[in-house]
């Protein structure tokens, strides 16, 4: 009985083994035959020898920065239906973090100083000068932050969707079990097994949408195949905690305006999560001379339902507040 059962483990490590093989196999096959649609409209530059995507378009006095949450790996996707609201009447940019979009993977471990010098160079090579008006969505929130602290001369003000605090990063650090998921999220995608669950590889509702062309919607999937959970996304997860501490230990830079859009999502009115994280918000923003929390109805993502509605509260409160500040 025991022989049976030795051979049974032995048959399915075996099978187990050749279907990640197979999966493997197909997904770089792919992942070749995609690069011949891979065509990129920003700019390449060179920060430090890693060759870094930015993307511009639009016109105008003030110059909008977009920034992509975790795992967004296709950004200037993604983000096109909200950032073309503003790139009407305003400059506007797309960093593509290294290892998202079309930005080569650093191999590095995503210290926070690291990431912010590499963005603030990028911009500054592809020609666009400070001060920005800085617009990062969910983890990103902690480099626009540290930004402020860091360069407050830098950031003309924050438009903040749906993003992560430092204090929250501070305090729901990141247990082991936690740390070994992201681990083996990012080994499953080496091996192209992020293949068979495409709809957690990138948005799906993304395609739904008439923001981004037949074209474009084809290259932010291979886009997404490509870099999806790659080690940098997974560097950048697991060192939160202490680029979060390094934000936490200088003070806020407080003249500088900050708009925070909070997305709840319907079913989540009345959950605890959404009572303590409307509370998180209103006390950060406290501790600013020029700030507003504005409550918009949507999911994490809510740069894809609410465009209209987050340029206008965008609009209106850096018309108003950026004049103020300048008095």
């Amino acid at each position: 009985m025991k022989k049976i059962i030795k051979k049974m483990f032995i048959y399915l490590g075996v099978i187990v083994t050749l279907s990640i093989v197979a999966v493997s196999i197909y997904h770089y096959s792919l992942i070749q035959k995609e690069e011949a649609i891979l065509h990129n409209n920003g700019m390449m530059v060179n920060v430090h020898g890693q060759r870094m995507n930015v993307y511009q378009e639009g016109d105008g006095e003030d110059t909008y920065v977009f920034m992509a949450g975790s795992g967004i790996a296709a950004p200037v996707y993604e983000l096109k239906g909200l950032y073309s609201k503003f790139s009407q009447h305003h400059q506007i940019a797309v960093v593509d973090r290294a290892g998202y979009g079309f930005s080569e993977i650093a191999h590095d471990e995503r210290d926070i100083d690291t990431i912010l010098m590499q963005t603030r160079e990028a911009l500054l090579a592809s020609g666009l000068q400070p001060p920005y008006i800085l617009v990062p969505h969910s983890i990103s929130g902690l480099e626009a932050i540290y930004w402020a602290q860091k360069y407050p001369e830098e950031v003309k003000g924050i438009i903040a969707l749906d993003i992560g605090l430092p204090s929250q990063y501070v305090k729901h650090k990141m247990g082991n079990f936690d740390r070994w998921m992201v681990k083996g999220m990012s080994l499953a995608t080496k091996v192209g097994l992020h293949r068979l669950v495409p709809s957690q590889v990138y948005n799906p509702q993304v395609l739904n949408m008439s923001f981004l062309t037949t074209e474009e919607k084809e290259i932010y999937q291979a886009l997404s195949f490509k870099q999806f959970f790659n080690e940098d996304m997974k560097n950048e997860l697991l060192h939160v905690y202490e680029n979060s501490l390094q934000s936490e230990q200088l003070s806020l830079p407080q003249d500088i305006p900050i708009l925070i859009v909070d997305a709840i999502a319907k079913e989540n009115v009345h959950s605890k999560y959404t009572a303590q994280n409307r509370q998180d918000y209103a006390d950060f923003a406290k501790q600013f001379t020029h700030a507003e929390v504005k409550e918009v109805s949507g999911t994490h993502s809510i740069y894809l339902y609410q465009p209209e509605e987050i340029y206008q509260l965008a609009i209106e409160f850096m018309k108003t507040n950026a004049d103020e500040r300048g008095r």
